[in-house]
């Protein structure tokens, strides 16, 4: 069962590695395919707001931000 959540879209600056970024890239592209001229259509940096985003909610990160030790 999915459980709804209260959701906000907020604009931050966060650090990955750049191999984590080369594989989002990568990834999207397979995904994707090549349009008619053979160019990519993915907004890549959309790809990566998603997955940062579904990892956070996968990963129960209310819970950590609850802990004040984690501050």
């Amino acid at each position: 069962m999915t459980e709804e959540k209260d959701l906000i879209e907020v604009h931050v600056n966060v650090e990955i590695t750049t191999a984590s970024l080369q594989t989002i890239v990568e990834n999207a592209k397979k995904i994707s395919g090549r349009n008619e001229k053979g160019h990519y259509q993915v907004d890549t940096a959309g790809k990566v707001s998603q997955m940062i985003s579904r990892f956070l909610l996968e990963n129960d990160f209310e819970a950590y931000v609850s802990d004040i030790n984690n501050f």
